[in-house]
């Protein structure tokens, strides 16, 4: 019990900071609601774990527990899948500046 209390509160503090995050225009609206969306099912699946039980039958796998998991590191490897994209094209694009840059100086120093 004690668990589901400490889940409740933690998705409840994620979320408020997902606010703040959003005021202070950290974060998008798209960002803000997938963020909320999320947390909010965390603290509902905390509070009746039974019912993922049912969904994760329904997919072919035994308790719920486990389909959270499987779901979870499906996610977790899509995410850094993302960033790691998305940190090659800043690096690519860090590379095209600095060659530019170098260009430019070099050419300042010739003329």
């Amino acid at each position: 019990m004690i668990i589901k209390v400490i889940i409740v509160i933690f998705a409840l503090y994620v979320i408020w900071k997902t606010i703040l995050r959003f005021q202070k225009g950290d974060i998008t609206s798209r960002e803000l609601t997938l963020w909320t969306t999320f947390w909010l099912l965390v603290g509902g699946v905390a509070l009746v774990p039974k019912k993922t039980d049912a969904i994760a039958q329904w997919l072919g796998v035994e308790r719920g527990s486990d389909l959270l998991v499987y779901l979870s590191i499906i996610v977790l490897f899509f995410i850094v899948f993302k960033i790691v994209v998305k940190l090659e094209k800043i690096n690519r694009d860090i590379t095209k500046v600095v060659r530019r840059e170098a260009l430019e100086e070099k050419n300042k120093n010739h003329e």
